[in-house]
């Protein structure tokens, strides 16, 4: 019994260093996705056009005809993902803040060392890690109906 415990917490170990090991910026990237399931590139766009979800449109605008009210304080998202590789994505929305210190844009992934997140809120990622692998799958996309 006690050989299983012990076994079990190694376990549980290398699957914690694993996820704070996959959410590590390398480079300006997080070369591995945050889940073994791809993203699907259709809940992204929805996380992204969602007012409850995502909250992108409140900064950036893109290409979301049925929105009426999209930002104008962020880049448009076709014109800046264009320029990102998915593991570029993928980091610029676990942690903005590591590429700029003063950015308004949310951590998005990040839990620790926040400001002003209210009590119920700390803690917990704003997206969980699917939820990052769609929305990076679905910016992702823009690059191809770009081109």
């Amino acid at each position: 019994m006690k050989k299983r415990c012990v076994l079990a917490s190694v376990l549980l170990v290398a699957l914690n260093f694993n996820v704070v090991f996959a959410q590590a910026i390398i480079g300006g990237a997080i070369n591995e996705p945050l889940t073994p399931n791809p993203g699907d590139p259709v809940r992204g766009r929805a996380i992204v056009a969602s007012r409850q979800t995502g909250l992108c449109l409140l900064c950036h605008s893109g290409p979301f005809p049925e929105e009426r009210f999209q930002g104008n304080l962020a880049p448009e998202l076709s014109v800046s993902v264009a320029r990102y590789t998915a593991p570029q994505l993928r980091a610029r929305i676990v942690d903005a803040s590591y590429f700029n210190p003063q950015t308004i844009m949310p951590s998005y992934y990040r839990t620790e060392h926040l400001n002003r997140v209210a009590s119920k809120f700390a803690g917990q990622p704003i997206l969980n890690a699917q939820e990052i692998e769609d929305v990076v799958s679905y910016l992702v996309s823009l690059n191809s109906i770009s081109k």
